[in-house]
């Protein structure tokens, strides 16, 4: 799994590429929706949107890219565990903010939205806190986790062509809960944030 981890590292270079200058770039191919185990539908791909504010529960955490997808499990099965003991509701679906990567591994924030404020804020690794917000483009990958290279790929594509400038994390935002949809049946929207 590390060369799919691996993209998103360089997916979050790609931020750091974006901000300067562009002089030593090669061309790269057109942007087109990534091939996947389900038809991509062009209206999944590239999708400029807004991300309305809403707080969240999260676990701050790091992973490495070969056990990711387990590690992004683990922390939502303990962010879930924290809101039900708690009473609350949830108000979307679980993300993953990604909020530093390398080679080898990534900072995270696995969060879930929530109804209305939390009382008495929880301590230690899980946190209560407004989710990211503003103007942002989402991609939708279908099917397996260790599929999403493709997706990442056609992402930096879509970005260099259109000279857009990601902001400085990005989100993986499930559609399908990961902790009981199989992993071949996932419905996933890549979010990249973009800067003003």
């Amino acid at each position: 799994m590390l060369p799919v981890r691996s993209m998103a590292a360089a997916m979050l270079a790609l931020t750091i590429t974006f901000s300067g200058d562009h002089a030593g770039a090669q061309s790269a191919p057109p942007a087109s929706p990534p091939p996947a185990q389900t038809p991509q539908a062009a209206s999944d791909f590239g999708v400029e949107i807004t991300l309305p504010e809403k707080t969240v529960v999260y676990l701050t955490g790091s992973g490495t890219w070969d056990t990711a997808y387990d590690t992004l499990v683990e922390a939502f099965k303990t962010v879930h565990d924290y809101i039900d003991k708690r009473g609350l509701k949830p108000d979307g679906e679980s993300m993953m903010i990604y909020t530093g990567a390398d080679d080898t591994g990534f900072d995270f924030k696995a969060a879930v939205p929530i109804m209305g404020p939390v009382d008495n804020p929880p301590k230690g690794d899980i946190s209560v806190g407004p989710s990211p917000t503003g103007k942002a483009y989402k991609f939708v990958h279908r099917g397996p986790y260790d599929g999403m290279e493709n997706i990442y790929e056609a992402i930096t594509n879509f970005f260099d062509e259109k000279n857009i400038q990601p902001g400085d994390m990005f989100i993986e935002r499930y559609v399908t809960d990961p902790r009981t949809t199989p992993e071949d049946e996932l419905v996933i929207e890549v979010i990249f944030p973009i800067q003003p």
